[in-house]
């Protein structure tokens, strides 16, 4: 155990036993780093690893205080979810559509939306990588960074795996118009119309669109807020079920944010293989932990190139800039071409800006303040919900991610919800939406990445006082 994760589980033992009470301040950087006789750095690292786990926050220009004892707010509170697990035909789109088309509107407060604020990105540093790129580009790019695309970016991305402890053949990573191609890319590669995908439950919507697009159906499996997908029920699933493929995020699921521990991802890609059913993974909020070492990908444990590994820069670095990839393993040539097919390349310019900020621009960096700025915003919002949202209101507490799974009352329409918040220019994302068959009809999905706490925190206790007065 390192010195720092050493003072952090020392100070963690004195808030489980009483000792550092909520609302006591933590003693200084300067003053911990004097008494303790280690550098500033180790406190810091402490900290940051105890907001993380969500036991302390920062409070601007005063210091880190021991955050409340909010019994409410412990994902394992939130059940198990409970599908019927028989494969389905998906139509979720014009619901999709009616629901989140509000977020595109500046004035609306965007608690239900899937991005984070674009304030938190360095959009000037890229600008500058961007117009240098382009200035320098050799015009024989425009046709040697068709795909599998730009040749520095693609070595960029595999030492981000090889840092992870992955060694990842560069010649499977194919590069994206974004995440969500990615995704559909892989998925296409290994389905055809009619055949069945596993997804969690609930699931990110756009997956069910996707499937909805190819025509294919959908068994939702059974998966826990602290541990993802339920494996045993998995198991029972690929018995009943010719499946042909599953659509899985296994970091910081959305909307749930959960995050399956190592040996259980190991335990889903072995149990994959044996069934010869391909794993598409959703890894796109991985660089957004809490604590102070990255999860692996279920991709870490692939040994027989059945694991498409998905993600892209949109939610951690450059929204907009659409760029994004897959290591698609033994799929990667037919992944290749279904891109030519399609889109035929992602965007010259932003695969010039992105490889040359990775080599230059201070990534690493950026992503600390990135995290400890999401950690912090988190724990607004856990302290609001518990002071302002109805008794029985039941939420998640992710280590990672910039979303908060609420299970409010049985007797609540989240839609209803919904739309009364919209007229008051806040949006939520009502939890029919991420379920096939439109369950979690009481159950609100928010989106806490937005760094003005006044503006969140009034919004939030408006939703709280709205869903009181449906009750």
């Amino acid at each position: 155990m390192k010195r720092y994760e050493r003072y952090a589980d020392e100070i963690a033992a004195l808030i489980r036993h009483g000792t550092l009470s909520p609302g006591d301040r933590l003693p200084s950087v300067r003053q911990a780093s004097a008494s303790r006789r280690i550098s500033p750095a180790t406190v810091f690292e402490a900290y940051y690893l105890l907001e993380g786990r969500g036991l302390i926050h920062a409070r601007p220009r005063s210091g880190y205080y021991v955050s409340p004892a909010v019994a409410a707010t412990h994902n394992g509170d939130v059940p198990h979810s409970q599908p019927k697990q028989r494969s389905a035909k998906v139509a979720i789109s014009e619901l999709v559509f009616e629901v989140l088309g509000s977020v595109k509107d500046r004035e609306v407060v965007p608690l239900g939306s899937a991005f984070p604020s674009p304030e938190l990105f360095p959009l000037a540093q890229l600008a500058k990588h961007l117009a240098r790129g382009m200035r320098n580009l050799d015009p024989w790019r425009i046709v040697e960074d068709l795909p599998p695309g730009n040749d520095q970016l693609r070595r960029q991305i595999g030492r981000r795996y090889a840092i992870a402890g992955m060694s990842i053949d560069t010649d499977e990573i194919i590069v994206t118009s974004g995440a969500l191609e990615a995704l559909n890319l892989s998925l296409s590669a290994v389905t055809r119309p009619g055949d069945i995908v596993v997804v969690e439950s609930p699931t990110f919507y756009a997956a069910l669109q996707a499937l909805e697009r190819l025509s294919l159906k959908v068994v939702e499996v059974a998966t826990s807020p602290r541990h993802g997908i339920d494996l045993e029920a998995l198991a029972g699933v690929l018995q009943r079920h010719e499946v042909k493929a599953c659509w899985l995020m296994p970091n910081f699921q959305n909307p749930l944010g959960s995050r399956m521990p190592d040996e259980r991802k190991r335990a889903l890609v072995a149990m994959l293989a044996a069934h010869r059913v391909p794993l598409v993974e959703d890894d796109v909020y991985a660089e957004l932990y809490f604590g102070a070492q990255a999860p692996l990908p279920a991709k870490a444990y692939d040994r027989d190139g059945m694991v498409m590994h998905c993600s892209s820069f949109s939610k951690c670095l450059a929204p907009g800039y659409r760029v994004g990839w897959v290591a698609a393993g033994r799929h990667a040539r037919t992944v290749e071409r279904l891109k030519l097919m399609t889109t035929l390349s992602a965007a010259i310019p932003s695969q010039e800006a992105l490889a040359s900020y990775l080599e230059h621009g201070g990534y690493d960096r950026h992503l600390r303040k990135l995290r400890l700025a999401l950690a912090r915003q988190q724990q607004v919002a856990l302290d609001t919900i518990a002071q302002h949202f109805p008794a029985g209101t039941r939420v998640t507490r992710p280590d990672g991610g910039y979303f908060l799974w609420l299970e409010l009352p049985q007797a609540l329409d989240a839609l209803e919800l919904h739309r009364l918040a919209l007229l008051r220019k806040i949006s939520i994302a009502p939890g029919l939406l991420f379920s096939a068959d439109r369950r979690f009809t009481n159950c609100v999905r928010i989106n806490y990445g937005y760094p003005d706490d006044r503006k969140i925190v009034a919004a939030l206790k408006t939703v709280g006082q709205l869903a009181a007065s449906l009750l």
